[in-house]
Parts: structure tokens; sequence; C-alpha cells
């Protein structure tokens, strides 16, 4: 079992990921969500040059934001930066477009992107809407062609993981799935608790409250079969009535404030330690130890925790120390 991260790419984000280095974690991912934190592949070329071993990938990048040029070549620039070191994961943009009001992109979408990207990478003359592109980046401009990164996609249902077996190398999904992916990373949020330590407690509201709001987030916005409903939800009608309260065409921006960052407001009324518990990969280290081999027997071959809250370094010591990484 791989045991990584992910961030939300803030301003310290790179120093947080120069320390997951120093304690061993594999990977380091950064979200691809604009309206809430910021761009990640300055992040992570910054990250980049703060480093020499954890490998670095955007995960999950929305394919609506950027050409298809356009990421290949933030691509190209990550891989000459840190050789070796870089993957990608795509995604239909469940926060990083719903944050903006707007709809995920279709499945089909996103692996026409897949083979655009790949195939610019490559060196090859690429159709991107009725036009022939290509790189065209001369010696010493670019990583030389054909320049191959890992590449996942980022599932939550059938779909999307039948495409990533014949366009990807495995998925990115908060979800475990049984279907024997040789690489399926899981992301999770959560903290480790010390002995004792309440759930109710303000650093553990601070820490995985965020984690927590996804799924009143989710509920709301992409109900889906197999997924918490807004009904079973401890006080989630409190939560669609106040969200509901707001005129339509604002909704989302308070709905998707601080999404897996912060817990806002709204979100503070409803979380509390159960659910932060229940929903969350929270506990104390033996009990997430033995989560960990458990989703290992399912088919779970990384493990990507998000750390969040007022100390992130605190959260990442922990998680290493529990995972015995560090």
């Amino acid at each position: 079992m791989d045991i990584s991260c992910a961030f939300a790419p803030v301003t310290d984000t790179p120093d947080h990921i120069r320390l997951a280095e120093e304690l061993g974690f594999r990977r380091a991912w950064a979200f691809d969500t604009p309206a809430v934190q910021l761009d990640t592949y300055a992040t992570l070329a910054v990250a980049a040059v703060k480093t020499s071993r954890i490998e670095l990938g955007p995960g999950v990048i929305i394919p609506s934001l950027r050409h298809p040029m356009a990421t290949a070549s933030a691509i190209a620039t990550l891989a000459g930066l840190a050789p070796g070191r870089v993957n990608i994961a795509l995604g239909t943009g469940f926060s990083g477009r719903l944050a903006m009001g707007q709809k995920p992109n279709k499945w089909d979408f996103v692996a026409e992107y897949a083979q655009q990207v790949q195939g610019l990478l490559a060196g090859e003359i690429v159709e991107v809407e009725g036009r022939m592109i290509k790189m065209l980046h001369g010696p010493g401009q670019a990583p030389e062609r054909p320049i191959k990164i890992p590449m996942l996609f980022g599932t939550a249902g059938p779909k999307g993981e039948a495409l990533a077996r014949q366009h990807a190398d495995g998925i990115f999904t908060v979800i475990p799935v049984s279907s024997g992916f040789e690489w399926q990373s899981l992301l999770v949020q959560g903290t480790v608790l010390d002995p004792g330590e309440d759930p109710d407690s303000p650093r553990v509201i601070e820490a995985a409250g965020g984690g927590a709001s996804v799924v009143f987030h989710r509920a709301y916005d992409r109900p889906a079969p197999g997924r918490p409903k807004m009904e079973e939800l401890k006080g989630g009608r409190e939560w669609v009535e106040t969200i509901e309260s707001f005129d339509p065409s604002v909704r989302h921006l308070h709905t998707h404030e601080g999404h897996l960052t912060f817990v806002n407001e709204i979100d503070r009324k409803v979380i509390t330690g159960d659910l932060i518990m229940k929903y969350t990969f929270t506990g104390e280290a033996d009990a997430l130890r033995q989560r960990i081999e458990e989703l290992e027997e399912m088919g779970v071959t990384e493990i990507a925790f998000q750390s969040a809250g007022p100390d992130v370094p605190r959260e990442l010591r922990a998680f290493a120390g529990m995972a015995g990484i560090a």
C-alpha cells in the first residue's frame, strides 16, 4: 500500500509537500478547484523545486478549464522540473465545476481530452476543435518528446471505470472498488485522534469537518446510488433550508465555500463528531491502521490523505506516524 497525500493548493502547500517528502509520503496530489483554491500547476511547480523524491501530480484536473495544449505544456513544465516524478489524474469536475455553478463534464469528453493530451505529450499531431495541433517546442524549450506521464481517471461509477481501463493507468476515487485495478488511489479526509480525544473537540472539527461537509454538498448537488441521501443525514433538512434561502443564481457559492478545506458557517451548524467519525477517515491510530489493512484487501493500492485545518504539519506527521512511514 502506497501512503500518499493530497492538498487543496494554497500558499503554504509547497512547504507542506516538502514536509511530506521528509516524512516519507510516496506522492503528493493537488486539487484543481480554482474557484476555491489556488492554481494547481503553479503550486506543484514550486513544490517541484523544493523537493527531490516525492512524486507530484494534479488530481484531479478538470478538462474544460484548459485547452489540451495548455494542459500538455503545463505537464511538460512539471516533467522538466521533476523528471520521473510526475503523475496526472483527470475527472469530470465534481467540485471544480459545481463551485462555479456548472454541471460535471461528460465522460466521453474527458476520455477524448485524455487522448488529446497523451497524444500531444507523445509528440503527435492531434486534432482539437477541428484544427491540427502539435507541441512545437524546440530543443531546450521543453523536455524531449515523447513525454510519458502515468494517468489516472477520477471515477465515481462504472462508466468512468470502464473508460479508465481503456485510456488510463488506474483510478483516483473516493469510494473503493473491487474491480481489480492495478493502481487504485483512494482519497480520504480526516484526522488521527490523540488517545482519548473527543471527536467533537474544536481541533477535530477544524481538521476533519471540511471532509465531513462534502457529504452534504454531494447529497445536495449530485445524489447518486450508494451515497448518503440528504434525508439520511442528521441535520440535512436544516442544511437544505439554509441553502435554499439563497437566490438560486448564487446558491452554489454558499454550498461550496470552504469545500474540503474548512467548515463554513452553514456546514458548522450540522457538523458533529459523530458525522466526522462516520464519513471521514478519522480515528485513533490502531483503528485507522486496521482500516488501511481492510482497504488493501479490497484492492486499494494507494491512500491519498488530504490534511486540512489550521495545523497541516501536525496532520501530516500524525498520519505518517500512524501509517508507519515516518
